[in-house]
């Protein structure tokens, strides 16, 4: 993509849930459209076959490692996320969850449109293009949270869950393009390996692309991999009116950054929530966004995570077999759990399990030595990583109670040379007593292991993979960077459509959410030529 003067209509920033709606809704409405994708594009054969396979599982290229999986811990949480092209979908767990009617009538986005009459067909239309149903495949791991639930009375609430995973006729077996007409790629049945955060090797999960970004890129859309925008700036007037600039550089090179400009009438922030967060705020810092709300950064979410598990060493288990997140339960009214699981070998997470102990700070972490002491081989075979996929039931908790979080740009002791995202507020709490409680009474019940992550022991620090919020809607710059459509308080033709525009906690994966809102965001942008229409 060589520097041309040639004005596109829109540059989308991500090709995650809300950038690949976007671009797939602009480039059938006649819009030129570029989309600008930070990571790799991947394939089946690119895959690997484990998490072992650090180079290609992990995103940090300043180390050389090009995968599409990135940990990045802060003060507050550590954070995980996904880099490709398709974004979050390609490592994500595939999970389609509908949030309450509440979550609309709180947080910063209430009041602001009929939110529980306008989602409902917005979440149909997210359903239907990303092929959710629900889950066919359960596993010894959701056979297994099931009997926790019966043993611990709340069985009832056991749910199997909806998933974008293509199961069709049988495992294995190839099919047409069974979604979008003949228009969409073939797809082949699920087999169940477990492996959907490694990267589906069986083209069985539905990604984005394999649903919008492929169909955008149908319609002429251009996707550009390993290409990091550093500059986003508005041309002539100064609050975008005349569009704007973005610079880009190559995000695999260390030294060969192969810088380039584009000019775009319109800009879609679609980065996630960090990404959209970081970018917006060095623009900020730097002048070129001086105008954008000083909301930026402020209501942070993490839908109150915390990961347990029980493990059973030594025992004839296969916890890995069945889809990502194949079932949840519901343990009180403001906690559920799911059922998490890797695949077979897939065992790099199991280098930092331990053992769940309760309590808090200092109290916690020497709980946690005596038990060491106590039961050392109990403690071993709690974090012993070789086997961890096999013999672990993951437990992702989530809960709806609200908790926010700040990011800001600051200059680390460790690293002075530019500024990074870090976090301020209250911490987000790692010990959740119900859940622990779960964990422990399960553990007792059926002969395993109750564990955490050391992260959680050590440093207070809860792991998280649905960060949302940072740019959320307010009525106006006071209360929120963006307004009820999506557009950035202050500027024209820049809009922010992903995770970052989320104004409260969901309390479920927050995936389809984000594809919903994505929809309706581009129910307000007219065809090129003027006309408005719903999208197909």
């Amino acid at each position: 993509m060589d520097d041309d003067p040639t004005e596109l209509d829109f540059v989308v920033v991500g090709s995650g849930f809300g950038g690949s709606v976007s671009a797939c809704r602009l480039a059938e409405k006649g819009y030129s459209v570029a989309v600008l994708e930070m990571g790799k594009r991947w394939t089946a054969s690119d895959f690997p076959k484990s998490t072992w396979n650090l180079r290609r599982w992990i995103w940090r290229p300043g180390l050389k490692l090009f995968g599409f999986y990135d940990m990045r811990p802060f003060r507050h949480v550590m954070i995980l996320c996904g880099n490709a092209v398709g974004g979050g979908s390609i490592t994500y767990a595939n999970t389609m969850l509908v949030p309450p009617d509440s979550v609309w009538r709180e947080g910063s986005w209430k009041g602001l449109a009929d939110w529980e009459r306008e989602m409902p067909g917005h979440y149909a239309t997210a359903r239907r293009m990303l092929g959710v149903t629900e889950n066919r495949i359960l596993g010894e791991a959701d056979h297994m949270l099931k009997r926790m639930a019966d043993e611990q009375g709340c069985g009832e609430t056991f749910y199997k869950t909806d998933v974008a995973v293509y199961f069709g006729e049988g495992p294995g077996v190839a099919h047409p393009d069974p979604y979008f007409g003949g228009d969409g790629p073939a797809r082949s049945g699920c087999i169940g390996c477990g492996g959907c955060m490694v990267g589906c090797r069986f083209n069985a999960k539905n990604t984005l692309d394999k649903n919008y970004l492929y169909l955008a890129e149908k319609r002429g859309a251009q996707v550009f991999a390993e290409t990091r925008v550093v500059e986003l700036r508005p041309r002539g007037d100064a609050h975008g009116a005349d569009g704007y600039e973005l610079v880009t550089e190559r995000s695999t090179a260390w030294f060969a950054k192969q810088r380039k400009t584009i000019r775009a009438r319109h800009v879609v922030m679609a980065a996630s929530a960090l990404g959209t967060m970081d970018l917006l705020m060095r623009m900020k810092e730097r002048g070129s966004l001086a105008a954008i709300s000083e909301r930026l950064g402020h209501d942070v979410r993490t839908n109150s995570e915390s990961i347990l598990g029980v493990r059973f060493p030594g025992k004839d288990v296969d916890m890995s077999k069945g889809i990502a997140i194949g079932s949840g339960v519901h343990i009180d009214r403001f906690t559920h759990i799911e059922a998490t699981r890797y695949s077979r070998g897939s065992d790099v997470l199991g280098l930092i399990a331990t053992m769940l102990v309760t309590g808090k700070g200092w109290r916690r972490i020497g709980a946690w030595i005596w038990n060491a002491l106590r039961h050392p081989v109990r403690f071993v075979r709690a974090g012993w990583p070789f086997g961890f996929a096999r013999q672990t039931l993951i437990l992702l908790v989530m809960q709806t109670i609200d908790a926010t979080l700040r990011f800001r740009l600051r200059r680390r002791w460790f690293w002075p040379f530019r500024p990074m995202l870090t976090t301020q507020g209250q911490r987000i709490p790692t010990n959740i007593p119900a859940a622990n409680a779960f964990a422990e009474r399960a553990a007792r019940a059926f002969g395993g292991i109750a564990i955490t992550s050391t992260s959680e022991i050590l440093f207070d620090l809860p792991m998280t993979a649905h960060c949302i919020g940072g740019c959320v809607m307010g009525v106006d710059a006071a209360h929120g960077v963006i307004d009820a459509q999506h557009r950035v308080h202050g500027y024209e033709n820049l809009f922010v459509i992903d995770g970052a525009a989320v104004g409260a906690n969901l309390g479920v994966n927050p995936s389809l959410t984000i594809t919903a809102l994505a929809e309706r965001a581009m129910t307000f942008i007219p065809t090129k030529d003027g006309s408005v229409r719903p999208a197909a």
